[in-house]
């Protein structure tokens, strides 16, 4: 006579929903630090490029990968693997320091070895200025998430508040071109020479006036110093949302309204 097999033992469903998001988690967690992460500009030190408001995609095969890669920083890696240098004119998310625990994004402006300079606002790079031609002006609605300095306020045709600046265009020697703001004269518009060092980049905002960068030295919320590589978390590549900051939780039509449409899909 056959024998019947045996009974499986009953499924436990706390247990396989805790292997569910045991596996979601693991999935995330390499999908964040090897791959792609999403990042929220706070501040606009990086107008006009970026906005407050703006959420974008890295991608974080880039450069290679340190302790900086993961979440939380975890101490799983030892110093930097597939290391590459970034080009100049990148815009790069990376760990501020010193402290190497906030999230910052700036573009890459000096590699090692370079000589950076500001002379009455204008960028020299190894002794040569970089070339910067006068654009029409950048206007940019006023906010609830974005002020605007008086001597900038203005208003549009229709008479609502915008903020103007002076804006111009550089171009570093590999070609690349960006938009930057130029607020007026300010200590951070002439400055000594920085020599960046082996294994270091020089990171300065688009928005030259409104950036706490390489050009201060290292100190909590006010200057980065060179920037070690491995600090470097990965390179944006693409605007996926964009809100003004308008939008109420409690009022879901307010999301549609609050959204900057136009800016979404924007690369880099």
């Amino acid at each position: 006579m056959a024998t019947k097999p045996a009974a499986r033992p009953p499924r436990s469903e706390l247990r396989e929903t805790v292997l569910f998001f045991l596996k979601l988690a693991i999935f995330v967690f390499v999908i964040r630090s090897f791959l792609f992460s999403p990042f929220s500009i706070p501040s606009g030190s990086m107008l006009p490029r970026m906005m407050v408001g703006d959420y974008l995609f890295i991608t974080k095969w880039n450069y290679g990968y340190s302790r900086y890669s993961l979440p939380w920083n975890l101490p799983l890696i030892p110093g930097r693997i597939f290391p590459r240098t970034p080009d100049r004119g990148d815009v790069v998310v990376f760990k501020a320091p010193p402290e190497g625990r906030d999230n910052w994004v700036k573009r890459v402006i000096g590699l090692p070895g370079d000589r950076v300079q500001m002379q009455h606002g204008q960028l020299f790079l190894n002794g040569k200025p970089v070339p910067k031609q006068r654009i029409a002006d950048f206007v940019l609605p006023v906010t609830p998430n974005f002020g605007c300095p008086f001597q900038f306020q203005d208003e549009d045709a229709a008479g609502k508040p915008v903020c103007r600046y002076p804006q111009y265009e550089e171009t570093l020697p590999n070609g690349k071109r960006f938009r930057v703001l130029d607020q007026g004269t300010t200590p951070a518009d002439d400055t000594g020479v920085y020599t960046v060092p082996e294994g270091h980049v020089f990171l300065m905002g688009d928005n030259r006036d409104d950036s706490a960068d390489s050009r201060f030295p290292v100190a909590a919320g006010q200057g980065i110093g060179f920037v070690p590589m491995e600090n470097l978390e990965g390179k944006a590549v693409v605007t996926f949302w964009s809100t003004d900051g308008s939008a109420q939780w409690l009022l879901p039509w307010t999301w549609i309204s609050a959204a900057r449409f136009s800016r979404i899909g924007e690369g880099f």
